[in-house]
């Protein structure tokens, strides 16, 4: 059937050298956010070589004429396969990929126009076999989608900590902004067939096979996240649900931290059911939702968006949280296998 047709489209190359970074982006009915990301790395100032890898997941709404409108600018490729999720969508553009260093984005993400060379200038005084970077929130981003960049990167929502040289564990790259060698990927076989949680359980991989990881802080990308908070609600619950599912895989990963969501999101339901958790309740909707307006405030600089990061914050904690407890329930108590506990695409 057409469905299960691969089609290939290899863009011409306006750069003759070989790239020393190949920029790996899945993509999935995302037109006008690939758009604003090529535009900026159309826009990058950098004097080292790389080529974009744009591989479509399946879309119903393809972004083939957009990609080839940028065939004179970019050294550019573009290849389209059956939905499969985004983990395997980025091993079938790694194959393509002839960089020393594969580069994976989300395409929901904006590159700040000196990424490459912060990149560039940070493995030439400390060469890593995987990277990555945080996220922060541009300007242009609309005042929700600031207060969910916030409450995701927060150390008051334990975001904060994964963007940190010195946290609990050692750094673990996320597909949004992930670096690594491209040796080093080949030898690992790649991303798994997880569609949510798949750049944990990678990252996972390359720490215990001995590869050196490290955080690169001005390499940092510009993260959109989701647009509502009903769209991020399921974004963190399904991160939740794939916490519990690559404990079962890695025991060792579980972590302190990682319980914090569900002890937020329980304490807030017996709070509001016993009236003797007052103490406990009174913490969770006066004290928190303060340190949150102030912080957020302060940040970004405005009153409106520090409200709706109060929002953003409960919706973070809380789907998380709860995702965290159901998965816990069907994958541990009952003992299910994460796919027939959990049918739906996470990835839509």
């Amino acid at each position: 059937s057409s469905s299960s047709i691969i089609s290939n489209i290899t863009i011409l190359s306006c750069q003759m050298s070989q790239p020393k970074y190949s920029l790996i982006i899945p993509l999935y009915n995302r037109p006008d956010e690939i758009k604003e990301l090529l535009d900026r790395v159309g826009a990058m100032q950098t004097n080292t070589p790389f080529e974009i890898i744009i591989v479509e997941d399946g879309s119903f709404i393809p972004s083939k004429e957009l990609v080839l409108a940028y065939k004179n600018k970019l050294s550019i490729s573009y290849y389209s396969k059956p939905n499969s999720g985004p983990g395997l969508s980025r091993n079938h553009g790694a194959q393509y990929a002839t960089g020393e260093f594969l580069i994976f984005l989300d395409s929901d993400v904006v590159l700040p126009k000196d990424y490459l060379n912060e990149v560039d200038n940070s493995l030439l005084k400390n060469p890593l076999d995987a990277f990555g970077g945080p996220d922060c929130a541009d300007d242009s981003f609309t005042p929700i989608q600031k207060s969910i960049n916030y409450s995701m990167t927060s150390i008051f929502t334990t975001g904060g900590i994964r963007n940190k040289k010195k946290g609990f564990e050692k750094f673990h790259p996320r597909s949004f902004n992930m670096g690594i060698r491209a040796t080093a990927f080949q030898q690992l076989g790649g991303f798994s067939e997880l569609r949510f949680g798949e750049d944990i359980d990678f990252s996972i991989r390359l720490i215990d096979n001995g590869f050196k990881t490290g955080l690169i802080e001005k390499a940092f990308v510009y993260h959109k996240r989701r647009t509502d908070f009903k769209k991020f609600f399921k974004q963190v619950y399904n991160s939740g649900v794939a916490r519990i599912v690559l404990y079962k895989m890695y025991p060792q990963s579980l972590k302190l931290v990682h319980f914090l969501p569900s002890v937020f999101t329980l304490g807030l339901l017996l709070g509001l059911i016993a009236g003797s958790w007052f103490y406990s309740l009174l913490i969770i909707i006066t004290i928190f939702p303060l340190l949150i307006l102030v912080d957020a405030t302060k940040q970004e600089k405005s009153l409106r968006v520090g409200l709706l990061a109060i929002i953003a914050s409960y919706v973070q904690l809380i789907g998380y949280g709860l995702g965290f407890i159901v998965s816990y329930w069907k994958n541990i108590i009952q003992g299910k296998q994460y796919q027939k506990a959990f049918v739906k695409k996470f990835y839509d």
